[in-house]
């Protein structure tokens, strides 16, 4: 039996995950040191608010100049490996 997980069912995302994980970065004493995108204040969670909102990519990078695809892709990378583990219920 072979277990299927990102890196062997998709390697060639994995390799791109970690190179947009860079782009997320945590600074001690910039926004309560959560995570931002390459050292702006603009938070990971703040990105994720625009896109749960409804806003395009088109409207986060026209409204945000400093902001690059990559970085909205690099938060959204975040997220999954974030909320990517077990959780353990009571019963």
């Amino acid at each position: 039996m072979v277990a299927f997980t990102r890196d062997t069912a998709y390697p060639e995302a994995t390799s791109m995950s970690r190179e947009r994980l860079s782009r997320i970065t945590i600074e001690k004493g910039k926004c309560g040191g959560r995570p931002c995108i390459r050292g702006q204040r603009m938070r990971v969670t703040d990105l994720l608010e625009l896109l749960a909102a409804g806003a395009s990519f088109d409207e986060i990078l026209a409204d945000y100049a400093f902001l690059e695809r990559e970085d909205i892709l690099a938060a959204l990378d975040y997220a999954a490996h974030q909320v990517d583990h077990v959780v353990i219920q009571s019963s």
